[in-house]
């Protein structure tokens, strides 16, 4: 068992496969600027990064498209996607073990938090949640640091007391340029080889081998 006690989770892709919210409302969204996806598998890479971001990057939209395509995204995410999701099997048990070990559990989501909080609660895992911390609706803490930061210095958590759980390289260079620890896991979005190229220092493949860390 780790004896650093203030444990960060991310959200999708972590705690949550939200592959069908995100990919139906993104797609959604592309349909009112005229791009019309059917291979919802081709919309993963917005799993993860900030919304507005993935519009600009990935489908090459200006500032004023991006934040077109992101009320888009919201006005069907808000209603719909936001119940779209699947708890991943086991973390309702690591939580639980981990609650009762004494450690102190935090959200740290680039998703709105808003939504985080809904859907925490959804599959009632607040109880487990000392403090649930996302991104704002007017697009305040837009990037994976910005949320560390807030979560850490809201529960004036110690950094050599934190880790941040991940499964993408934003959730690890993100707890790298706020100081803490992290751990990559690979039964998300994510894979080996974007854990190795952003030198992420511990990798997990199974929600079981976190619950050995922690737990054992």
């Amino acid at each position: 068992m780790t004896d650093k006690k203030h444990i960060l989770f991310d959200l999708d892709g972590t705690i949550i496969d939200s592959k069908d919210g995100i990919t139906r409302s993104v797609a959604y969204a592309l349909q009112h600027i005229g791009i019309f996806v059917e291979d919802l598998s081709l919309l993963y890479p917005f799993i993860g990064p900030p919304l507005l971001d993935s519009f600009r990057q990935l489908y090459h939209l200006d500032d004023k498209q991006a934040a077109f395509a992101v009320a888009k995204y919201r006005e069907r995410y808000s209603k719909i996607g936001v119940n779209e999701n699947v708890l991943y099997e086991g973390i309702d048990d690591l939580l639980e073990a981990m609650f009762q070990k004494g450690y102190c559990i935090y959200l740290a989501t680039s998703k709105p938090e808003v939504f985080a909080k809904q859907i925490i609660d959804s599959f009632f895992l607040t109880k487990y949640f000392t403090f649930i911390g996302g991104s704002g609706l007017d697009g305040s803490l837009h990037y994976k640091v910005d949320v560390i930061n807030y979560t850490l210095k809201a529960n004036n958590i110690p950094l050599n007391k934190a880790i941040m759980v991940g499964d993408r390289k934003f959730d690890i260079e993100g707890a790298a340029q706020a100081g803490i620890d992290a751990i990559g896991v690979l039964y998300g979005y994510g894979n080996q080889e974007e854990m190795e190229k952003c030198n992420c220092p511990l990798i997990m493949k199974s929600v079981a081998d976190l619950k050995n860390y922690f737990i054992a």
